[in-house]
């Protein structure tokens, strides 16, 4: 592999390329989450986001990277990459991706947990959940482009056929305002 490919990391071998976003995460003293930050969270993190929805949203992932008292950096982490690789344009954008990300997260956990299931109600429950999960981010990846779309609509014809004594129009054609 040549050297201006970013690592698997995040950090990148050629100067040249960003460094991925990244949080350090503790629990402090008081039992609170203690979070740094590493790397480049322009995609995330910028004025038309809004600074308070981004620290928001971070504090959001870092509490949805954990399992009880258990902190899970690694998974956090993976929703912060997530959101940026999906480069969301303004706050509804981030919000919508971390909750993609959030409910990616609760189907994989499911789906791993039909995988090891021991009876039938288990196996039904986890399935029922699994199903409403998916259809769920499937829904979400649908909002998210018809929001990125912003309502456009462009339909394209791919073949017409116009028989003998037929008549074709070729171009923008609008409905007149004359009267009748």
């Amino acid at each position: 592999m040549s050297n201006d490919v970013t690592k698997l990391d995040g950090k990148s071998t050629d100067a040249t390329l960003r460094e991925s976003p990244t949080l350090s995460i503790e629990k402090d003293k008081h039992g609170g989450l203690s979070v740094d930050f590493d790397g480049d969270w322009s995609r995330i993190s910028t004025p038309n986001k809004g600074k308070e929805i981004a620290k928001g949203l971070i504090g959001q992932i870092a509490s949805l990277g954990s399992h009880g008292k258990i902190i899970d950096e690694g998974a956090a982490n993976f929703a912060v990459g997530f959101i940026d690789a999906m480069e969301p344009r303004d706050a509804a954008e981030a919000l919508l991706l971390s909750q993609m990300v959030a409910i990616h997260q609760a189907t994989m956990m499911l789906a791993r947990r039909l995988n090891h299931v021991e009876n039938i109600p288990q196996q039904d429950a986890a399935e029922r959940a699994l199903n409403k999960l998916a259809r769920s981010y499937a829904a979400q990846m649908d909002t998210l482009k018809r929001y990125r779309s912003k309502g456009k609509q462009t339909v394209r014809v791919e073949r017409v056929t116009v028989e003998s004594g037929g008549q074709a129009v070729v171009g923008n054609v609008t409905r007149g305002g004359g009267t009748q």
